[in-house]
């Protein structure tokens, strides 16, 4: 079984024994559990570095914050810990461009929740990933699905920009309505964050649609979103979460894109009630409904039930927690075995941006 997994080291392994200097490449949240990775596997940094922009006299962790010219003065030879996002052409450019001079490595740690994506893990779970691979419906998807196992192993970036795909292919080749109703129908945008997914619809529809639902619970990021659709016709703005009943969610607002439902029955002062809706509350039936709920997918997919056994197409996250990569597309199928599952991966390291698509 996984045959087509061909990375056996995880990431951490490899950092455990390297005889390099390790540079993490950012600071923050992402740097900080990194850290936490690298020390339980006995790998330690030999400093920090940001882009030029950011080295203002920073410290992280005790350590002064270098530019990397700065670092390439002093070795030559050293392995770069990618600990942020780049989801933007000329940051994207620039890690793949650092990567084709240095050992780079973008580990892969959840969003959300815990465990890590290792070979091991990957054969506790050998019949549940056998079986998604099974199910994808073309050749890109079964491309796409094995190098994001094998990156989530190894974090060489190079797996990611092979299979790396524009948006616009999987809406013209796989969502694109077809039939009698060539429009996009009734569509649901569960955290729709600043209304930027709801723009990518409205594009690629040509502003054919009947109603637009869109949910987003953090208060800022929901005034964002009223006013970048305050133009649109027939959208219907919640500000409330994705869940599966109607009613109170905690919820940790971060006014960002990783502003989700809590689940750990924190204390933390920034956690506190908030609205929650299923899909099937909004609409009698939904045509197309998009997820990047921030690790609550489960919960959304459930209070969306009833609109994806009608067989609405899909554009679902996969990438928050570690086991969503097989147990999200397991789920649907589940839910409605008729509907055909896809698989990409668009413009970003690490594999965030990685989206189970169903029609």
């Amino acid at each position: 079984m996984l045959e087509f997994i061909t990375e056996r080291q995880s990431c951490w392994e490899k950092l455990a024994s390297e005889k390099r200097p390790i540079f993490l490449y950012g600071m923050g949240n992402g740097a900080d559990k990194i850290l936490s990775v690298m020390e339980s596997f006995g790998a330690a940094p030999a400093g920090f570095f940001a882009s030029d922009g950011f080295v203002r006299g920073h410290s992280f962790h005790g350590h002064k914050v270098h530019s990397l010219s700065e670092i390439e003065a002093i070795f030559d030879n050293f392995v770069i810990v990618l600990a942020f996002g780049a989801g933007y052409s000329s940051l994207y450019n620039k890690i793949m461009e650092i990567s084709g001079r240095h050992t780079l490595i973008a580990p892969d740690v959840p969003v959300v929740g815990g465990g890590l994506f290792t070979y091991e893990y990957a054969l506790e779970n050998a019949e549940k990933i056998e079986a998604v691979y099974n199910l994808l419906a073309d050749d890109l998807s079964r491309d796409v699905y094995k190098n994001i196992l094998n990156f989530k192993i190894s974090g060489k970036p190079e797996y990611l920009h092979k299979i790396t795909t524009d948006k616009k292919e999987i809406w013209d080749n796989v969502l694109r309505p077809d039939g009698d109703d060539e429009s996009g129908g009734i569509y649901i945008d569960m955290g729709a964050y600043n209304g930027d997914t709801v723009k990518e619809f409205t594009e690629f529809t040509g502003g054919n649609y009947k109603q637009i639902f869109a949910l987003e619970p953090d208060p800022k990021n929901y005034r964002k979103l009223e006013e970048n659709t305050a133009e649109l016709p027939n959208i219907h703005l919640f500000n409330a979460a994705a869940w599966n009943e109607d009613g109170l969610v905690n919820f940790a607002g971060r006014s960002g894109r990783n502003a989700s439902v809590d689940t750990s029955n924190s204390a933390a002062s920034k956690v506190k009630p908030a609205p929650a809706l299923r899909g099937d509350s909004l609409c009698e039936k939904a045509d197309y409904i998009k997820m990047d709920v921030e690790g609550a997918e489960k919960q959304a997919i459930e209070g969306a039930a009833e609109h994806i056994k009608k067989g609405c197409r899909l554009n679902i996250a996969c990438y928050h927690r570690t086991e969503d990569i097989f147990a999200i597309p397991l789920q649907i199928h589940a839910l409605n075995p008729n509907l055909r599952l896809y698989m990409r991966h668009h413009l970003y390291i690490p594999a965030w941006d990685t989206n189970l698509y169903a029609k």
